[in-house]
């Protein structure tokens, strides 16, 4: 089903050429709400200048080549040339039922694409801290939103589970006693474990040496070293599962995709790159030099992809991955949702890449910036000794407060249903606040207006949806049941279904722009077009039967689109608030 602008552009356009040729069949019509009228074209405008003529009567002729019969009851021509188009009440029908008939709801299934997406990324033995709640949360969405929108999406969850700080954590391990409460740690408390570890390393020389050796130990593939930093993979991993589970995110094991996956690639990465002169050694270090990439006083910035010690750095990893997901994971798109600080390194990863053959013009890949999350002073979120804030921490708060809200508010209800909703609304809130701003700016954590049943928040989404449920218990029906033809007569129900129109649209939008915000807002602009309906037009107290009826179906059509929307989101739709 199309929505009115994707109906009316062409329709605007074949006037445009039928008026003046040709030359300006391209002219885009720009269509916008009003509110004169239900859309608003400024093809006019445009036209008017290329034209030398006046705006009024240059719209004047494109109106009079305009067929839109069937869709608009009326054009007009408006100020200084511009087309106020009122759509017809019964093709805003027959489109709001055609959509309600729709099992995809309006939304296009586009040609698939292979796309691999890297989020999340916390570290072994490591607390997940705030910071990574939007890498997650973000890259979730895009991840099902893609995915909806018809394309292969491969998670890709590079968690830092390589590198020098093993040493010190599988001699750690050994100290303390492979399942003791302290390894436990690992799962339960990974900043304990990693402290007492590094402690250990900074103030006892034989402990260090120990864990030097075993770090040599590890890159040579030493079996039993090996079986022991599994061991510590496998507890974070139920650490991680815990965090993705109380934040319903989709990651799993299979999605692990660690900078040790790449291990055996490193070597023969800097081998082909010496050789065909893309990387040169500088200061002991092999370098890949670029043109463009300078730091202070115009000296060149290197990418560092083996250290003079002969280790292996980021760089290194991660143009095997760029090289491993063209190669053979094929892919077409590759996100990565890190941090905006990344930007200058992923570049740089990217063109060593593109030098080097690995990465082809038909591939695009996308670094989806992320902003930080700000406390109440506006500083990078962190605990009053100075920490980094655990997301675990974050997510038990919101429940914590989701359920003292929930009990407050709604006493009525039994104990067990006020436990089952208080998760649902507090992880809802704090994965909605975090999706609602451009991922790429900073915003400020909030729990008293992230679950604020007012205003762009989930909670009120979740009311909304939970508002129409309500409707339905009330009618002895349910949503799948109201299937009567929509019929469109007062302005807030034509308000509503317009609204419900864009659905398809706007995900397309935020499948090409990777922009889950833009969900967001239209979500919040629907609940609040079916919040004016609610309260302008009786559903069940309706005069007529088939009024009713027709309500009730479009009360139905915006509890699938608000419930559809808000699982892309990754947040949760609770039967009762």
């Amino acid at each position: 089903m199309p929505s009115p602008a994707a109906e009316l552009t062409p329709r605007i356009s074949a006037a445009i050429t039928a008026a003046f040729g040709d030359d300006y069949a391209g002219s885009d019509p720009v269509l916008r709400p009003s509110q004169f009228a239900d859309l608003q074209a400024n093809a006019a405008l445009a036209l008017a200048k290329r034209l030398g003529r006046k705006p009024r009567e240059v719209a004047e002729q494109i109106v009079a080549q305009l067929d839109v019969k069937g869709v608009c009851s009326s054009v007009e021509v408006s100020g200084p040339g511009f087309l106020n188009l009122t759509l017809d009440p019964a093709w805003i029908s027959a489109q709001a039922g055609g959509t309600a008939a729709d099992p995809r709801l309006g939304v296009p299934t586009e040609e698939r694409q292979i796309v691999p997406i890297d989020y999340s990324a916390p570290n072994v033995a490591k607390e997940m801290h705030a910071g990574h709640l939007r890498t997650t949360v973000v890259g979730d969405s895009l991840a099902r939103t893609l995915e909806h929108l018809g394309h292969t999406v491969i998670r890709q969850n590079h968690i830092g589970d390589w590198g020098t700080p093993f040493g010190m954590l599988i001699e750690h391990l050994l100290d303390v006693g492979e399942g003791s409460d302290e390894a436990r740690l690992v799962e339960q408390d990974p900043n304990a474990f990693y402290q007492a570890a590094r402690t250990k390393f900074d103030g006892d020389p034989e402990f260090a040496n120990r864990a030097r050796a075993r770090v040599v130990a590890l890159q040579a593939g030493d079996a039993e070293t090996l079986r022991l930093w599994r061991e510590l993979v496998d507890l974070s991993k139920q650490y991680f599962n815990r965090i993705y589970s109380a934040l319903g995110v989709t990651l799993t094991d299979d999605d692990l995709a660690g900078e040790s996956t790449y291990n055996d690639q490193l070597a023969a990465i800097c081998d082909e790159l010496e050789s065909r002169g893309i990387a040169t050694m500088s200061d002991g270090a092999l370098c890949v030099f670029l043109d463009g990439y300078t730091g202070r006083e115009n000296k060149p910035v290197p990418l560092i992809i083996r250290k003079s010690d002969g280790g292996y750095g980021y760089g290194t990893t991660d143009l095997a991955t760029v090289k491993y997901r063209v190669e053979q994971l094929h892919a077409n798109r590759v996100l990565y949702v890190i941090g905006a600080p990344q930007a200058l390194h992923l570049n740089m990863v990217w063109d060593t890449a593109r030098k080097a053959g690995w990465l082809t013009d038909d591939v695009e890949v996308v670094h989806v910036q992320i902003g930080n999350v700000l406390g109440p002073d506006r500083k990078m979120m962190r605990t009053r000794s100075g920490n980094p804030l655990r997301l675990m921490e974050l997510v038990d708060e919101a429940k914590l407060t989701a359920k003292k809200v929930i009990d407050e508010a709604r006493p009525d209800l039994d104990e067990a249903t006020r436990a089952e909703i208080a998760p649902q609304i507090g992880v809802g809130a704090i994965k909605y606040a975090d999706l609602s701003v451009a991922h790429d700016t900073e915003y400020v954590f909030d729990l008293e207006r992230m679950l604020s049943l007012t205003g762009n928040t989930g909670p009120y989404l979740q009311y909304a949806a939970a508002r129409i449920r309500s409707i339905f218990r009330n009618a002895g029906l349910t949503a799948d049941q109201a299937t009567t033809t929509i019929t469109i007569a007062e302005p807030a129900e034509r308000a509503l279904a317009l609204a419900l129109l864009e659905f398809g649209p706007v995900l397309t939008q935020v499948g090409a722009l990777l922009e889950p915000h833009r969900l967001c807002g239209y979500l919040f602009d629907l609940a609040q077009a079916f919040s004016a309906f609610y309260e302008s037009c009786p559903v069940l107290k309706a005069d007529d039967p088939a009024v009713r009826d027709s309500r009730l179906a479009l009360c139905a059509l915006t509890l699938r689109v608000l419930v559809q929307g808000l699982d892309l989101l990754g947040v949760q739709a609770p039967e009762r608030m």
